[in-house]
């Protein structure tokens, strides 16, 4: 199956409180944390990822895609594109505290194919990677990570999406937070 990623300047980050449907997205990668008061989903996708949350009273979606990804409209929180600066976004849904950072770094060849190669080797002890295949005008494809980490009342994870055609790195940092 081939997977490349759309452009950088198509992304968005998008917020529901609802489950979506997992025919929405090409999954590459799943990784599922359970505890004794929540339930997390972590996706890879083409476009870069989908995190679930769960607890007794609040689901929450965070979904990162491009504008041309068909998306419902159903119970969306908000939507904020990628404009490559630092983007910070804080919800409150029922029990749970969310709160996100984003943004697109645009970094030198020599930095970029540097981070690249780390990436590739981190150890997926506490999360997910995978290769995407070549666009076909740089040799190597694109690499997202999700490092977690799972408490009893929160849970984070923080995302790296590379982007060879333009030697970009998408950064996020996702907490969710159970509060009472």
């Amino acid at each position: 199956m081939l997977s490349v990623r759309p452009k950088i300047a198509e992304l968005s980050l998008t917020l529901f409180g609802r489950a979506l449907h997992p025919e929405l997205f090409e999954t590459h990668k799943k990784f599922e944390v359970l505890r004794s008061n929540y339930f997390v989903k972590l996706e890879i996708t083409n476009s870069g990822h989908v995190f679930y949350f769960e607890n007794d009273l609040t689901k929450i979606t965070e979904v990162t895609a491009s504008s041309q990804h068909p998306l419902p409209t159903s119970r969306l929180i908000d939507s904020m594109p990628f404009n490559g600066g630092y983007q910070e976004s804080n919800k409150t849904r029922g029990t749970v505290n969310y709160h996100s950072e984003f943004q697109i770094e645009k970094i030198a060849p020599e930095m970029f194919w540097r981070l690249q190669n780390e990436l590739s080797k981190s150890s997926q002890q506490h999360g997910i990677m995978h290769s995407f295949d070549s666009s076909g005008r740089i040799p190597i494809g694109g690499i997202s990570y999700l490092h977690t980490v799972a408490r009893e009342k929160s849970f984070e994870v923080k995302a790296f999406h590379t982007f060879p055609d333009d030697q970009a790195i998408v950064k996020t940092q996702t907490r969710f937070q159970i509060v009472g």
